[in-house]
């Protein structure tokens, strides 16, 4: 068990905004449980956290099963005795097609990690929750809405998601939770819309992300990740179940002046 220490579980932790919200986390010396599919990466982020001042229980795991979202909950509670908050950022952008010709079974699994993940974990940590007056973070997206010709899955999970957050807020008035929009962001997720896109997507919508990470202007992972880690901590109540921009003055100014402008600082 840990002493009273914020303990949090992220979701997709092993690269892009995940594993930066675990390194701002990291910084202020936050319990951690990670999880990602990927256990090499995962151990990596999990050291790295460790490393800026975390205590980490990093967990190999799919939480498209209900049942490992349950033993992700209770493991956590077995290493550090409570759970202050959970971050949902786990999500795929797959599949990348029309309505007319996309795979079921694809579109299915894309709302099984999107939106079904989200639910489980939030069921199974509801209890716990109660008990810290604690937070739910999901990341959500600009997809959620607004529509993009060839993402019929991701746009629908994400609002299914956004709007999840919403009712989660009404029934659970003790636990803060919020949505965010982590903007269009330098991760894997553009790399696959730059290389898979072209066959399934307008050339234009194509053409602007293209555009985007060419100019530099695709925002690094870590800016939208300190936001997210802030409202980790201390997501005010009055916000539940808001849909917020990762870039409103209500919580990256506070973001900002919490864990200041310089990026963490590996110790090596």
């Amino acid at each position: 068990m840990t002493d009273r220490k914020p303990v949090i579980i992220l979701t997709g932790a092993s690269r892009g905004i995940g594993a930066d919200v675990a390194r701002w986390l990291g910084t202020k010396g936050a319990c951690l449980t990670l999880t990602a599919r990927t256990e090499k990466l995962l151990q990596k982020v999990a050291q790295e956290a460790e490393e800026l001042g975390a205590q980490v229980l990093p967990l190999s795991v799919d939480i498209a099963d209900r049942d490992v979202c349950r033993y992700t909950i209770r493991k956590s509670v077995e290493k550090f005795g409570h759970v202050n908050a959970l971050i949902n950022n786990a999500g795929i952008l797959e599949p990348i097609d029309p309505i007319s010709e996309v795979n079921p079974h694809a579109w299915t699994y894309n709302l099984e990690v999107n939106l079904f993940a989200p639910l489980y974990m939030i069921q199974a940590a509801i209890p716990e929750l109660r008990k810290t007056a604690g937070r739910v973070i999901n990341i959500s997206s600009g997809a959620a809405a607004n529509a993009v010709e060839g993402w019929s899955a991701y746009c629908s999970a994400k609002a299914g998601l956004t709007h999840l957050t919403r009712v989660l807020a009404l029934e659970e008035p003790g636990i803060t939770a919020v949505s965010v929009r982590p903007g269009v962001v330098d991760t894997a997720m553009q790399a696959r819309i730059r290389s898979e896109g072209p066959d399934h997507m307008p050339q234009e919508k194509v053409s602007f992300f293209t555009k985007l990470w060419k100019e530099g202007m695709l925002e690094p992972s870590d800016v939208p990740a300190r936001v997210i880690a802030w409202l980790a901590l201390h997501a005010p109540g009055e916000l539940s179940g808001e849909f917020l921009n990762y870039d409103d003055p209500l919580i990256a100014g506070p973001a900002l002046s919490f864990f200041g402008e310089k990026k963490y600082v590996m110790n090596r």
